[in-house]
């Protein structure tokens, strides 16, 4: 098992802008991560599973839902506590993370912003605790960019509706107990369902031969003439902008995740830099290679700022999807960045298991393409800064 020594990069002193709540709850979850994940990540990843042995740990930790009121089973957490707990997990693995994201952002957050009552007494106390475990079905097989144009839909047969259709790239779909899917009435208006395990006519296959992601759950939503209690309708809100709203939350914790992924590469890259001798000397002692971590640590720094504030902007309802957007395409393209560079440090024992670069450079192939491509965030910044769209 490798040890974790991670220790955090805190350039500009950031945590000085922090509560002490804040580095607490951080803590709380950098110290889970060495303990429970660490020790099992490469493996998990070699063998391509989700390690569920960890859920309970992610529910512990505040992980599931933690801007969710305690009424409900969620952690009554602000959102700069969420955005630092993703960035723990994801510097474990950005897979992990990915689960967390989707529990938390897809699954709790819109049957609480849109469910009824009944409904969030049901699922979201469950859901925090990981009894229950969530996943969101909007992607389809011919719909990615353009969710609009989906083809799932469902038709109301007067004591329940039935659901016809499939999603594709879905986390957590495999073991999940409840999907809330988004669905096209016959008016065409789009709706969130909750589809519940065991429902007759809905599947979860699997995904299997990715090269990024490999400790996270992958598979599809398949909806065969399902029927759907009308009280799983989500009533509080319909139309493309419901599910775009749970995106906006998801994005959010992904810019903070990807600290965490830049963050782990770093570290490793500085400590393997001044252990490696070549030439009679530490590489680290070697212009190149400073200029590769100079640079790494100033984009992390820049990368911590602009999550802190668009934080801040969330705590007060200001933060709007064009931000939300910016920080997230800048955070993963930096950090997939620092993971190729850190691999060039490390040579040769860069693509090994021993070390966590490798993984994260493959899970972050995947984090820059979900929750909206790095170039769809760059049109979503263009639109609102120019007032045009270049979508049509």
């Amino acid at each position: 098992m490798r040890q974790d020594t991670f220790q955090a990069p805190d350039y500009y002193e950031i945590d000085d802008l922090l509560t002490e709540e804040h580095r607490m709850i951080r803590q709380a979850a950098r110290d889970w991560v060495k303990r429970d994940v660490s020790p099992i990540i490469e493996e998990a990843a070699q063998k391509a599973e989700f390690p569920k042995s960890i859920i309970k740990g992610l529910s512990s930790i505040g992980a599931f839902g933690p801007y969710i009121p305690e009424e409900y089973g969620g952690a009554g957490l602000d959102q700069i506590s969420y955005g630092l707990i993703m960035q723990e997990i994801e510097r474990g693995d950005s897979g992990v993370r990915s689960t967390a994201s989707v529990q938390s952002s897809l699954v709790m957050f819109p049957i609480y912003e849109y469910g009824t009552e009944e409904q969030r007494k049901k699922f979201l106390p469950k859901l925090a605790s990981g009894e229950f475990m969530g996943s969101f079905g909007l992607t389809e097989p011919d719909h990615g960019s353009n969710p609009s144009g989906m083809t799932t839909h469902f038709v109301d047969k007067g004591d329940h509706y039935l659901l016809n259709g499939a999603k594709m790239w879905i986390s957590n779909s495999p073991f999940c107990d409840v999907a809330v899917v988004w669905a096209k009435s016959e008016e065409g208006r789009i709706h969130g369902l909750i589809v519940e395990r065991g429902m007759d006519g809905f599947s979860t296959p699997e995904t299997h031969n990715k090269w990024s992601l490999r400790a996270s759950a992958t598979g599809e939503l398949i909806f065969q003439d399902v029927k759907v209690p009308k009280e799983n309708l989500l009533p509080g809100k319909s139309g493309l902008g419901a599910p775009l709203s749970c995106l906006d939350s998801a994005r959010y914790g992904i810019a903070w995740g990807a600290i965490g992924a830049a963050m782990d590469c770093y570290d490793t890259a500085l400590r393997y830099s001044k252990e490696r001798i070549q030439f009679g000397k530490p590489i680290a002692g070697f212009q190149l290679q400073q200029k590769k971590l100079a640079e790494m640590i100033t984009e992390i720094t820049k990368a911590q700022l602009l999550a802190l504030r668009l934080g801040q902007l969330k705590n007060e309802g200001k933060a709007s999807t064009a931000q939300i957007s910016m920080a997230k395409r800048n955070n993963v393209e930096m950090a997939i960045h620092i993971a190729r560079e850190s691999r060039q440090i490390l040579g040769g024992m860069g693509i090994t298991g021993e070390y966590s670069i490798m993984r994260h450079m493959m899970n972050l192939e995947s984090v820059i393409t979900y929750e909206g491509t790095h170039d769809i965030h760059l049109l979503i910044t263009g639109l609102d800064i120019t007032g045009l769209s270049a979508f049509k």
